[in-house]
């Protein structure tokens, strides 16, 4: 079992007891770091947004069954109070619980229903190099994502911006292109930076994102396909090679790597995915 398969098992083996992601992460082998982006990768969904999901769609079910005690449900639900119990439904269904209690009906509510896991890892995986990298500057565009969900389908147009808005960026340094994933969360969201390696960040314009990328050691992985299909090989690094290689992830930026064999034009010419790792 890969990490997202070993805490969906785990989320729904004790659905009704407390849970952290510290204890997910725990069971299935990996750091909080790791989870959050391997879980999100396959599933569409923060770890812990997975968690209240589950536990309000049962607690749906319980209340047009006729559960008499919505405190009892909020407890179970692991909500300390009535009211913050009812305000996170309000907020999840669009309507109160008693509501859905009266009504005894589903119909009309979302419900989240177990994932279950089907894997789509690509059946071979070039082999990666390791790599220390040095340190380096990385100016760009930058937007906050989540790992989970549709919202890094904006990442193509934060590229598109990105070379637009490059004769603007000051003191570069070569031609190759970064995307940075960096200052990651519990809750799967990060910043990315479709950048450029930069000397200097003293005179940068201010619409411009930077990180550092500290000296650190990599796995490299190469990515020959179109750009398109860049998310089944991250998922299959982060859910399958990763856990398989003992290898313990650094809480670090992590990037893709542009050089001039890439076309930005048609997606095309391959690119490398570098992974930090510890030690």
């Amino acid at each position: 079992m890969n990490p997202a398969q070993k805490a969906l098992w785990y989320i729904e083996s004790h659905l009704g007891a407390p849970l952290t992601l510290d204890e997910i992460s725990g069971v299935a082998g990996v750091s909080r770091f790791h989870l959050v982006r391997a879980f999100a990768e396959v599933t569409g969904f923060s770890v812990m947004r997975y968690v209240r999901a589950r536990r309000l769609s049962e607690a749906a079910r319980a209340l047009a069954g006729g559960a008499p005690d919505i405190l009892s449900l909020a407890l179970d639900a692991d909500y300390g109070s009535h009211e913050a119990f009812t305000r996170a439904f309000r907020d999840h269904f669009g309507v109160t619980p008693e509501m859905v209690r009266a009504g005894a009906c589903l119909d009309d509510l979302k419900l989240q229903e177990p994932i279950k896991m089907i894997s789509t890892a690509l059946d071979h995986l070039k082999p990666p190099r390791t790599v220390t990298g040095k340190a380096f500057l990385v100016a760009g565009v930058g937007e906050r994502y989540n790992h989970a969900g549709d919202s890094t389908a904006a990442i193509p147009n934060q590229w598109h911006r990105f070379h637009l808005a490059q004769e603007g960026i000051p003191r570069r340094v070569g031609k190759v292109a970064y995307g940075v994933c960096c200052n990651g969360d519990d809750a799967g969201n990060f910043d990315y930076i479709a950048g450029c390696e930069v000397a200097d960040f003293s005179d940068l314009p201010h619409e411009f994102a930077h990180v550092r990328i500290p000296e650190q050691t990599y796995v490299v992985f190469t990515h020959d396909q179109h750009i398109s299909t860049i998310r089944r090989t991250v998922g299959t690094i982060w859910n399958h090679w990763l856990p398989q290689s003992g290898l313990k992830v650094a809480d670090a930026p992590n990037f893709e790597r542009y050089d001039e064999t890439f076309d930005a034009s048609t997606g095309n010419g391959g690119l490398e995915i570098w992974v930090p790792v510890k030690g």
